[in-house]
């Protein structure tokens, strides 16, 4: 797990998903197809439950819970990617960040399915069974995008913009595994950027903490998960 405890390494992942899950979820309802309408749905609720879990095992640890840890911190302690936290409700965007962002979680749960730890290693390993089908579905999406120049040329907009962000879900060697394998798979260069990483919030994610943690707030013991 490298130099950062196993804490944080449980709730970035966490936190990466949750947050995800959340933007997922915001194309239920006026997806460019009903059956991306039902697949977005499917795909934001099953990141939200790994973030569950993935809460659980760190609240064990802290001597919280799951929802303490999803919903009563402010937005500057969420360890998650900046990727995540941009609200793109916009075709192209939201499928290069589900490419960009599941072509990374591949990348980290290989590590973490390779922990000595049990209960990492078999977490990650139920989580990553699950996230080969939103895999499988970003993938071909990006097929559909690089099958005729229209698509190709909004898929590059889309990577350009968000390549500094994708940069940041990863770090170390496995930053460079996620640089061969984008690079690999597109027929584009990619843009010479700096990396956003986490730390590095966006206004955005204030926005989304508000929606997302109205309920628990305005109940005067905490709504719970």
């Amino acid at each position: 797990m490298n130099a950062r405890s196993r804490v944080e390494v449980l709730l970035e992942l966490a936190d990466d998903e949750l947050i995800l899950g959340w933007r997922d979820s915001e194309w239920t309802g006026i997806a460019p197809l009903l059956e991306e309408d039902v697949a977005f749905s499917s795909i934001a609720q099953n990141e939200i439950g790994h973030a569950r879990a993935l809460y659980e095992l760190a609240a064990r640890e802290l001597g919280s819970d799951a929802d303490a840890l999803a919903f009563d911190r402010a937005p500057d302690e969420y360890r998650c990617a900046p990727l995540v936290e941009l609200r793109r409700l916009e075709w192209a965007r939201t499928i290069a960040r589900h490419w960009l962002y599941e072509t990374a979680d591949e990348i980290r749960l290989a590590v973490l399915k390779a922990s000595d730890d049990p209960e990492v290693a078999g977490l990650a390993a139920k989580i990553d069974r699950e996230e080969a089908y939103h895999r499988m579905h970003a993938e071909m999406w990006i097929d559909r995008l690089l099958a005729t120049e229209e698509g190709t040329t909004r898929l590059r907009e889309a990577i350009d913009e968000l390549w500094p962000y994708a940069l940041g879900v990863l770090d170390g060697e496995l930053r460079l595994q996620l640089v061969e394998r984008v690079r690999g798979r597109l027929p584009f260069d990619l843009p010479e950027v700096e990396p956003v990483t986490r730390g590095q919030h966006t206004e955005e994610l204030r926005e989304l903490w508000d929606e997302m943690t109205e309920v628990r707030r305005s109940a005067p013991t905490g709504a719970q998960w």
